[in-house]
């Protein structure tokens, strides 16, 4: 049932958001390095790798370069029109088409990178594998500004491995866990509500149960302690 959703979900945004769509495949060709998609291997359900597609935000030869798959804030490989698609998250709309060739769902564990899944758990690897890597998901929306999270830090690989990735791993293995349609068209809303609204506390309060976040994260998450 889900992947009918999908289907149908993805196929309509992209015609709905074509007219988006196509001025920034064109702004992109004539500046930056004239990419238009930055095509990255990442680790899908069961563990197969596919290709995932992005608007072209870094420089090409980026995971060689600083902080390799981890991207912090203000990032020197970011170029001139990255910066405004990766805030507005309009650099992850290409992967409409991931959706809609099976890759991926709507929502769901985020597809992450060798380096960045290696973070996790081998028992963490396998719940997450159960399922299709999402747009977006729990683990996405409380992680939505994690870039600033690893601001300023001199030790960003080893925060995100010893602090952000064990907690984004609780966060995916509860959705796997408490996976249902409701809690499907829950986070899609949920989404659109943190877009619009950085700071909204709406993840804390539709999703119950989720695990507390350790104590250097709560307050960057903006954690709403359950009543």
């Amino acid at each position: 049932m889900q992947r009918i959703f999908d289907i149908i979900l993805s196929s309509l945004a992209l015609i709905i958001l074509s007219p988006l769509l196509v001025p920034i495949a064109i702004l992109l060709r004539m500046t930056g390095e004239g990419e238009i998609f930055y095509l990255q291997d990442r680790i899908g359900k069961g563990g197969k790798t596919f290709k995932l597609y992005k608007f072209a935000t870094m420089l090409k030869n980026s995971p060689s370069l600083g902080t390799g798959t981890v991207t912090v804030k203000n990032d020197p490989r970011i170029l001139p029109a990255g910066k405004f698609l990766r805030k507005t998250k309009i650099n992850e709309l290409p992967q409409l088409l991931n959706i809609l060739f099976g890759d991926m769902s709507v929502i769901g564990p985020r597809p992450l990178t060798k380096q960045t899944f290696g973070a996790y758990s081998v028992n963490t690897q396998g719940i997450i594998g159960q399922v299709r890597p999402g747009l977006s998901g729990v683990g996405s929306i409380i992680f939505r500004g994690e870039e600033d999270i690893l601001a300023g830090s001199n030790s960003s690989l080893d925060f995100y491995k010893n602090s952000i990735a064990p907690y984004k791993g609780d966060l995916e293995i509860w959705f796997v866990k408490n996976y249902s349609l409701p809690n499907y068209f829950k986070a899609i809303i949920v989404t659109l509500v943190v877009v619009l609204f950085p700071k909204s506390q709406a993840a804390w309060k539709v999703f119950k149960g989720l695990p507390v976040p350790p104590d250097e994260l709560k307050d960057v998450l903006n954690y709403l302690e359950a009543k």
